[in-house]
């Protein structure tokens, strides 16, 4: 309901265990179109299916740019920050394609044609907050990498 599907990636790092769950639910559901022994039945087909849950999810692909852009409006939902520490566990390439963002803005500042952002992905950034500049970014991004520990372990003793 929160986020009006039942598409839930198979790597989703805020519930794994239901990532997990409905993986096997997709690899049952083929098994038993094949007629093979599997776990799922008929009701629980219909169950799922009431829910609006897909079966097949290549009918969906979403876009590079477009999934990172969603990935990191999910981070920015939960620290209220655009600034992804480089080693951010629940996403490991966040951090990178934030970093190429900025990169291609300075390029798309200059008039460079070869970037890849246009003035539509800039409004879509700026519309939560990105942060284009991180000169003061080491102090900074070592804060918010303490800040995400915290946030997961509860302490700051590291």
């Amino acid at each position: 309901k929160e986020n009006g599907h039942a598409r839930v990636p198979a790597k989703f790092p805020l519930n794994e265990g239901l990532a997990n769950w409905v993986t096997i639910q997709r690899g049952s559901y083929k098994r038993y179109l094949r007629e093979d022994l599997c776990s799922i039945t008929e009701d629980r087909i219909n169950l799922l299916e009431e829910i609006g849950f897909e079966w097949d999810l290549s009918t969906h692909t979403t876009k590079p740019w477009e999934k990172s852009y969603d990935e990191l409006v999910t981070f920015v939902n939960e620290f209220s920050h655009t600034q992804v520490p480089r080693r951010f566990p629940q996403n490991q390439g966040l951090s990178s394609w934030v970093s190429d963002q900025r990169s291609q803005y300075k390029q798309f500042l200059k008039g460079d044609s070869s970037t890849t952002i246009t003035e539509e992905r800039v409004e879509l950034l700026n519309k939560i907050n990105f942060k284009w500049d991180c000169s003061s970014q080491p102090w900074e991004e070592k804060y918010y990498e303490l800040a995400t520990f915290v946030k997961e372990f509860g302490h700051a003793r590291v």
